[in-house]
């Protein structure tokens, strides 16, 4: 227990040391972080999950999704509940942007996936899109797949959220799923 003390007030100590004297001279958000800060809030999620093939009509559920800015306003925290073929799920996001590589960047985990997903970002403004690439392992096959997650925001506030995947040694992408976004009131 005392090493744990002493590691944690070593850690503090350590962090106050890279902590500007001046608050002013502490980075702030810019307008990277206030398209990201759009998404903050409680939103209701319709969701068709493509499974059965193009041919088969798709799994459709519900869920929730609340988004939350951190202090500071550089990143944005998404907490997702619902079902998935009729089992619960639960997903984690973090996402930013990374002002050195010019990117947005994020992170995903799940109930139903024992890996991270490392995703990175552009912003296209003109039609409202975000779209994050990332790369992925199928955990029942052990091949490597790309992933591509493309957020839509219409002009009426709901956002269109679609999921591909293109699994190694496939030329094709693959639509996995779609969620449609209402925010609550």
């Amino acid at each position: 227990m005392a090493q744990r003390i002493g590691l944690a007030g070593f850690c503090l100590a350590l962090l106050m040391s890279y902590v500007p004297a001046e608050a002013q001279d502490l980075p702030k958000p810019g307008p990277e972080h206030k398209i990201l800060a759009q998404e903050e809030g409680t939103w209701d999620a319709s969701v068709k999950a493509f499974m059965g093939g193009p041919d088969a009509p798709p799994a459709v559920s519900k869920g929730t999704e609340v988004n939350t800015l951190m202090t500071g306003g550089f990143w944005l925290v998404s907490k997702f509940n619902g079902d998935f073929g009729g089992l619960p799920f639960e997903g984690r996001g973090q996402f930013g942007y990374d002002s050195i590589k010019k990117k947005y960047v994020g992170t995903w985990v799940d109930s139903m996936s024992p890996t991270l997903s490392v995703l990175e970002g552009t912003y296209d403004a003109k039609t409202k899109t975000m779209t994050y690439v990332g790369d992925g392992v199928d955990v029942t096959s052990k091949k490597k797949f790309t992933q591509k997650m493309v957020t839509k925001t219409n002009d009426d506030g709901t956002r269109v959220f679609s999921l591909y995947m293109k699994m190694e040694g496939d030329d094709k992408e693959t639509k996995f799923m779609e969620i449609t976004y209402t925010k609550q009131k």
